[in-house]
């Protein structure tokens, strides 16, 4: 996978549009009644990074950060303001967050989304560096002498594996992976400076 383990600027990020995709197929049958069906089993998130551009410097910053990524050839994170921590935006991520997925030594970061009906868990590839907490059924233990976390994948090593039954959660921050979705950035300039958005489409990459 071509990927560079570099965010995108947050501070334009912030200004951009965009969210969560998914994909479903409905099939209107003769007697008024539709099936539904969805070919993808996990969602998908798209942005479009015009919106945060508000000066010529920030498209400079963006045009240099193209080109280091080489259009859309090289993956890269990029933090979703609306859903970048494992608690609620607003709140600071405890150890209890979440319940991780795994077993023995092994564990993966994730997000489950849901209520009483139906839920949808997601796994976290791109954590942020030191903002993951762990606590094993609810005794928090520590990055370096308790667990180490893979930042590329999202994975949890426990030095001393969990017991079978153990619950193991998490508290984190964490980056989308995506890559950007056109190997073109067009500007016009005078339109720029007359206010006029450029399009910059950003799209989440599957690792």
């Amino acid at each position: 996978m071509n990927f560079h383990e570099s965010r995108f600027p947050a501070e334009i990020s912030f200004g951009s549009t965009g969210g969560v995709q998914r994909r479903t197929e409905i099939v209107s049958l003769v007697n008024g009644f539709e099936e539904r069906n969805s070919p993808w089993a996990q969602s998908r998130r798209r942005y479009d990074a015009g919106l945060g551009v508000r000066s010529l410097d920030d498209l400079a910053q963006v045009l240099s950060f193209f080109e280091a990524r080489h259009g859309r050839l090289y993956g890269f994170r990029w933090k979703d303001w609306l859903d970048h921590r494992s608690s609620l935006p607003s709140q600071e991520p405890t150890p209890e967050d979440q319940v991780l997925v795994g077993g023995g030594a092994t564990w993966q970061l994730t997000k489950t989304y849901g209520d009483a009906s139906a839920s949808y868990t997601r796994a976290i590839t791109k954590p942020v560096d030191g903002s993951v907490r762990i606590a094993v059924d609810g005794i928090e233990i520590f990055e370096g002498s308790d667990f180490s976390i893979d930042g590329s994948t999202g994975v949890v090593t426990l030095t001393t594996p969990a017991a079978g039954g153990a619950t193991v959660t998490g508290g984190f921050e964490y980056d989308v992976p995506v890559r950007f979705d056109s190997d073109t950035i067009d500007v016009n300039l005078a339109a720029f400076e007359a206010g006029e958005i450029p399009s910059i489409p950003v799209v989440e990459v599957r690792l």
